[in-house]
Parts: C-alpha cells; structure tokens; sequence
C-alpha cells in the first residue's frame, strides 16, 4: 500500500461483471482528471490462447479434468506482484496485453489470443488500476492484496454468474453451451481455492442477485436486466461511510446489516460513483501532498 502510489484492484471471476466496474471507474478518472495506468489482468495468464489449449489437451490425456485458467499453474502471480510491490514503491512496472479479439489484436498486427511484448507503464501515472481475475489473491508463497489501497469484489451469485458466462462466450465469442459448460466445470476447483478466497480479503464487494427465476442457468434465454436484480454492497469496515446520504441519494435503497446496504439492480453505476468518488478524491490528495512536498 502507498500513499504516494496507489493502487486500485478489481477482481471477480470470468463473467462476474468486472469489465462494467471498470468502466464506471474510467468515467471517474476521466471527470476527475486522474492519470491510472490500467492492467488487465488476463495479461498475467501464463500462456497464450493456442498453447493454453494444447497444455490443457495434453492434462486431459494425463487425466487432469480441471486445467484452468484460474489457478496458480497458469498464471503469473509472482509477476504480478512484482508490479504492483514495485509500482507502490516507484510508480513504474511493466505491463502487456491479452488480444481476445480481431478488433484488439488489429492494431498491434499480431493474431487474436497472443500477447503483446512487455511494455514499461506510462509515466507520471497517478495511480494503477487492475481488473481481472486475481487483484486480491493470496497464496503460501505469494500476496497481491497486500499492496493493493483499495480491493474491490464483484462477485454475482454463482447461477447468474453462470448466466452471464454463458450469454458472453456464445453471443460474443461464438462458443456453443456444452463448450462453455465444460469449462465452468473444469475450472470449479481452482475457483474454489484461488477466486473465492479473495473476497475475504476485499474492501468492498459487490454482489448482483436476480430476482427472477435462475435456477437452470444452462437454460436461460437471456441474463436477468438490472431492474430483474438487487445489488448487496458490503463493506468490510463501515467506518467513515456515509450510510445516510447513500440511503438519500439510492431510492429504494435499505440496509440489511450495520456494514452492508442493498440497493436495486439498475442504481449499481450510481452507488458506484457516490461510494469511490471520494476514495479517489482522498487518493488523490494524499499523493499530491506527498508529491509537493518533496
């Protein structure tokens, strides 16, 4: 954690709704003026999409049903880290990206699934900004969270996770449902020890629950809208939020704990905004003090 460095870290499982977070953030950074260096956290997966699927071919004739993406064999922990040990400490590291599609992949003239090369950040960034899959995780021999100022989850309940998984890599990456359900299924395990545990160690987390029926979500037609859901925002120390001015601002908002408060679906931007606005604000203040003052 730095003061002179900060960093933000979003995390939550593939489909959670981590990209949506981001967004919100981006308008923050972009009205307040804020300079972030912005990681995406699918740039720290140990290999590219076609030796990915050739390790995971070769477990499955080993017997392995539960290669992943999520787990500590297939991704980058020590590296990511490293960047963020090392930009807390100097505001530098170094960064790539993961092209997913034809459109991103385009302007480096490289194929869909491959990374870029390591890129230093950019300089003078005034905070770092992740969102993916591990920006609070913890293990024997590594910790991310530690160096993080501010954890963020997103963390759907499990069906419509599934849902939004499912909806996303049929309509927009062209997988069929069995596909997607294999691979929600070979990735339980690690989900279970890498990406839950993480949400222990957040500040505050986020979770969408619908309020229609998503009892098969094998069988959904489509993800439930905002208005089909309530979010439950739970804070893992409320002291210094403003509960009452969040409760004025969020029609037909409630508190269901002393650190947790339950909003409809649809106002998640909008408690998003009212809730991190500040965050960066202090953020900001304190970095621009320390930063005078030298």
């Amino acid at each position: 954690m730095s003061d002179r460095h900060p960093i933000i870290a979003i995390t939550g499982s593939s489909g959670a709704g981590t990209s949506t977070v981001t967004r919100t953030f981006q308008n923050i950074f972009r009205r307040e003026g804020v300079k972030a260096a912005i990681i995406e956290g699918d740039s720290f997966h140990r290999y590219d999409r076609l030796e990915m699927r050739k390790r995971q071919g070769d477990a499955e004739k080993l017997g392995d049903k539960n290669f992943s993406h999520f787990g500590i064999d297939n991704n980058l922990f020590s590296e990511l880290e490293a960047l963020f040990k090392t930009y807390a400490e100097t505001g530098q590291g170094k960064s790539r990206k993961y092209l997913h599609n034809h459109e991103e992949a385009e302007p480096y003239k490289q194929e869909p699934g491959t990374f870029t090369p390591w890129e230093d950040l950019p300089q003078g960034t005034d905070m770092l900004f992740y969102e993916g899959l591990h920006g609070a995780v913890v293990t024997d021999n590594v910790n991310v969270a530690q160096y993080a100022d501010l954890r963020i989850g997103v963390v759907p309940v499990i069906n419509l996770e599934w849902i939004q998984k499912l909806w996303r890599d049929k309509h927009q990456r062209g997988y069929s449902t069995e596909a997607v359900t294999d691979t929600i299924l070979r990735r339980m395990p690690d989900y279970v020890h890498y990406i839950v545990p993480q949400f222990a160690h957040t500040h505050v987390n986020f979770q969408r629950v619908p309020i229609v029926d998503t009892s098969d979500p094998f069988i959904a037609r489509d993800i439930p809208s905002a208005d089909e859901s309530m979010v439950v925002i739970r804070f893992a120390n409320p002291k210094g939020i403003d509960f009452p001015y969040l409760l004025n601002m969020i029609n037909s908002s409630w508190m269901s704990r002393a650190n947790t408060i339950v909003i409809p679906g649809g106002k998640m931007e909008l408690a998003m905004q009212l809730i991190f606005t500040p965050f960066v604000w202090r953020m900001i203040e304190k970095r621009r003090k320390l930063t005078d003052g030298k």
